[in-house]
C-alpha cells in the first residue's frame, strides 16, 4: 500500500528541521491481508499455541520462566549496545566478583525488574500509558538513564541518528514533545478497542507506533520490546513471558530498524507486520525447543542423583530444582537450601561435580562458585 503519509507526515519546524508527526491507529487504508500475511498469522498462532503447551508441561514453570526473562533482557539491553552477556547477568545475581565484568550490567538487571514488575502490575491494571510510565521508572532506575527522566513523557525534542549528528543530520526526528501525550493516549485507545484486527497484529502495530512517538529521552527501544511482552500476556496469547523476541531483533537489526524507518517515510505497514509474524514463529519454535530440553535435561540428572548420590539423593533433587532459577550456587546456598552442615553440603557439592553436573567457576579456594553449565548454555548458546 503506498501512500507516504499513511502513517503520518513530516512537518519542517521554526528551527529548519522536520519532525515526523504520526497518524492514529488502525493505518488507513486499512492492512492488505494478502495471503502470505494470512498464512504468517496462522504459522506465529500455531508457534505460539505450542510454545505455551510446552512451557504448561514443565514441573513449576515460574523456575524456569526465569532464564527465559533473563535472555530478553539481554538481548533486548544489547540491541541498544550493552555488552553484558548471560552469564554477566547470571554472576551479578549471585554476587560473583569479577572485575572484568562489564559495567552496563545493571541495565539489564533493571530490565529483569522492569518486566517483573510490569507482570505484576498487569494484573490490576491494564497496558496503559500510566503502566508503561511505572515501568520506564524501573527500566531506567539507577543507571546511564537516570538523569534524563525516568517515567516521565519528554518535554524536548529527541532524534534518532549516529552519534554526534544534529537534529539537522537525524536519520529520524519523533514527534515534538507538545504532540506526545495525545499520540500517546490515541495509542492506548487503539489497544483496547473492540475490533476484529489479529491479536499479534496489533501487537505488532503498537510496537513501531510506540517506537516512533520515541516519548521518552531515554529507553525507548527496550520499553517498546517490553511493551510485546507486557501485550502477549495480557491477552492471554501467552500464559507466561517466555518469548525471547529480542533474540530475532538483534540478529537482523540492521532489517528491524529499516523496516521501522519503512513504515514512516512510506507507510508500508504490510512488509512490517509480515517481518514481526515471521520473528514471532522462529523465536517461538526455539523457545519451545528450549523448553522440550530442559524437560530431557532434568530427567537425565534426576535419573543420576536418584542411581548415584545415595542417601543424600533426596538433598540432591531439591537442589536440582532450584539450581533451575538460580543456576549460579556456592557451598553456604546449597547448605541453607538443605539445612546441613557446610561439611554436609560441600560432600553434597562434590557429588554434583563428581556426576559432571556442576563445574567450579572461580578458580578459588575460598568463597567458590558452581555452575550448572549445561542448562545456562540451553540458552546461551541458541
Amino acid at each position: 500500500m503506498k501512500n507516504k503519509e499513511r502513517s503520518g507526515k513530516y512537518i519542517r519546524q521554526i528551527s529548519g528541521y522536520s519532525a515526523f508527526f504520526p497518524a492514529s491507529l488502525p493505518p488507513d487504508p486499512a492492512l492488505q491481508m494478502d495471503d502470505e500475511t494470512l498464512a504468517l498469522i496462522s504459522q506465529a498462532d500455531r508457534a505460539l499455541g505450542r510454545l505455551d503447551g510446552s512451557i504448561q508441561t514443565l514441573p513449576d514453570s515460574n523456575l524456569f520462566v526465569f532464564m527465559y526473562i533473563r535472555k530478553e533482557a539481554v538481548f533486548s539491553s544489547q540491541i541498544e549496545g550493552t555488552q553484558s552477556s548471560l552469564d554477566d547477568v547470571l554472576e551479578a545475581e549471585a554476587r560473583v566478583f569479577n572485575p572484568q565484568r562489564p559495567g552496563d550490567v545493571n541495565e539489564v538487571l533493571n530490565y529483569i525488574n522492569a518486566l517483573r514488575f510490569g507482570l505484576e502490575r498487569l494484573i490490576e491494571l491494564p497496558v496503559s500509558v500510566r503502566l508503561i510510565r511505572e515501568i520506564h521508572t524501573r527500566l531506567l532506575e539507577n543507571t546511564r538513564g537516570m538523569e534524563r527522566n525516568p517515567g516521565e513523557l519528554r518535554t524536548t525534542q529527541n532524534w534518532i541518528g549516529p552519534g554526534g549528528s544534529t537534529l539537522n543530520e537525524a536519520t529520524f526526528v519523533p514527534p515534538p514533545p507538545e504532540v506526545v501525550p495525545q499520540a500517546l493516549s490515541q495509542l492506548e485507545q487503539f489497544l483496547h478497542q473492540t475490533d476484529p484486527m489479529p491479536s499479534l497484529v496489533k501487537v505488532g502495530l503498537a510496537h513501531a507506533q510506540f517506537e516512533t512517538i520515541h516519548p521518552f529521552l531515554d529507553g525507548n527501544g527496550r520499553m517498546g520490546r517490553l511493551l510485546i511482552t507486557f501485550l502477549l500476556c495480557e491477552r492471554k496469547i501467552l500464559q507466561q513471558p517466555v518469548l525471547y523476541l529480542s533474540h530475532y531483533l538483534k540478529l537482523h537489526r540492521n532489517q528491524y530498524y529499516s523496516m521501522l524507518q519503512d513504515i514512516r517515510d512510506n507507510g508500508n505497514w504490510e512488509e512490517w507486520i509480515k517481518f514481526f509474524l515471521t520473528a514471532v514463529t522462529e523465536v517461538s519454535q526455539e523457545a519451545t525447543q528450549t523448553a522440550r530440553d530442559i524437560v530431557n535435561l532434568r530427567e537425565t540428572h534426576r535419573l543420576i542423583i536418584t542411581e548415584h548420590f545415595g542417601r543424600t539423593a533426596a538433598n540432591g533433587l531439591k537442589v536440582l530444582e532450584r539450581l533451575f532459577s538460580q543456576p549460579i550456587i556456592s557451598v553456604n546456598e546449597l547448605a541453607k537450601q538443605t539445612n546441613v552442615s557446610f561439611t554436609s553440603a560441600n560432600q553434597l557439592m562434590s557429588r554434583f561435580i563428581e556426576h559432571h553436573i556442576l563445574t567450579e567457576m572461580t578458580g578459588h579456594t575460598r568463597n567458590r562458585q558452581f555452575r550448572y553449565g549445561l542448562y545456562i548454555d540451553l540458552f546461551a548458546n541458541r
